[in-house]
């Protein structure tokens, strides 16, 4: 008998029925149905900002990994979940500019054209201050890959959330830069990328000293929302009535920020969807450690409700993460798993335990206890 391998194929099943029981009497992981790393392996040591989208012939996920974030070495690789496992990364972008220059590659960004091409946007560049946008397509699902494009000068293309098309047909992609500060802006294509405008930097205000990083929600009254990263200790948030054209100034949300990346998305029943870092930082300080990583669920985008941990370890970092609803109505979440990995995570919106969020603090459940978190706060 192999005994290696039946030693190995009992570990994993036990690793399974913890992972189970643990999902069962957690009350925050309720309406979790797959909890998966994209892959074990992998040709490079640390990754990050992974995005995902639904295309005709499956989801496709990308992120950025290199030896670390800003090596030159940093690429943009692609998996797909094909036959019910996703294949190993594939880099589909480098930031080679000649025979002795290299930059880093950051931030990709995902987006499915609605019986058209897979859309991939990324930046490239020395830091986020200096960075540049470009964007490859797809017409197989991420199998192959069109040759590198340049956004016009002084484009940037989605910063790291996914665009949404209004119904007038414009695409709309939230935006930001950090070479004068942190501004938010958008840029919008009528004709899927092909020619652009895009808004003034946003005007802040309440005490709100910028914001980067947005992503954009649709409300039943026509109007969008914004979410945005801050350094202000809370989520920030704008308005548009006139289908992002021109947006209110930025001002403080009741809830909690940590300098670090969130994602949102409006369901298909209207609520919205919103995966963050639920984390004040201690005393006055801008930056906390990147876990727990959390969700809430919002009727009107002013009144949140917690609804899941997706992570809570004291070991961080969980960060930096994208959601999508696909058409079966599952919420599939992507994000940086402690820069090692990249997590996949999908949930049953309907089974979530919902509680609401007062005075921006998560609500206490009994059988759930939070953990102690120590240790280094994660850069970036």
């Amino acid at each position: 008998m192999n005994y290696k391998r039946i030693l190995f194929f009992t570990a994993m099943l036990f690793c399974h029925a913890v992972n189970v029981v643990f999902a069962q009497t957690n009350p925050w992981r309720k309406g979790i149905l797959v909890d998966e790393f994209l892959y074990d392996k992998a040709p490079f040591p640390e990754c990050h900002a992974s995005t995902i989208a639904q295309t005709k012939t499956g989801l496709v996920a990308a992120f950025f990994g290199g030896t670390k974030e800003r090596n030159p070495d940093v690429c943009i690789w692609v998996c797909r979940h094909v036959n019910g496992k996703w294949t190993a990364p594939q880099n589909v972008a480098d930031g080679i500019q000649n025979d002795t220059l290299r930059y880093p590659c950051w931030n990709p960004v995902l987006y499915q054209v609605p019986n058209g091409e897979l859309m991939l946007f990324y930046k490239i560049g020395p830091s986020p201050g200096t960075w540049k946008g470009f964007m490859k397509t797809s017409a197989d699902g991420g199998v192959t890959w069109s040759a590198q494009k340049a956004l016009p000068a002084g484009f940037l293309g989605p910063i790291k959330n996914k665009p949404v098309l209004l119904k007038n047909g414009t695409l709309i992609c939230p935006t930001s830069t950090e070479d004068k500060g942190w501004n938010v802006h958008f840029e919008l294509s009528p004709d899927n990328g092909k020619t652009w405008t895009k808004t003034a930097d946003l005007a802040k205000g309440d005490g709100a000293t910028g914001a980067i990083q947005p992503s954009i929600l649709f409300h039943k009254d026509g109007k969008l929302q914004a979410l945005c990263r801050s350094r202000d200790r809370a989520i920030l948030e704008t308005w548009s009535g006139d289908n992002g054209v021109t947006w209110s100034p930025l001002t403080k949300t009741s809830l909690p920020n940590n300098n670090s990346g969130t994602d949102a998305v409006t369901l298909v029943d209207g609520r919205q969807l919103l995966v963050y870092n639920h984390v004040l930082p201690p005393g006055k300080e801008a930056k906390g450690a990147r876990t727990p990583l959390n969700v809430a669920i919002s009727n009107d985008g002013k009144t949140w409700y917690a609804a899941l941990i997706l992570e809570d370890s004291p070991i961080s970092q969980y960060s930096y993460p994208a959601v999508i609803q696909t058409k079966d109505g599952l919420v599939h979440f992507v994000y940086t798993w402690r820069r090692q990995k990249i997590k996949h995570v999908v949930i049953d919106p309907k089974k979530l335990l919902l509680k609401e969020i007062v005075n921006g603090e998560w609500p206490k459940v009994a059988g759930y206890t939070a953990p102690v978190v120590s240790g280094p706060v994660s850069d970036m």
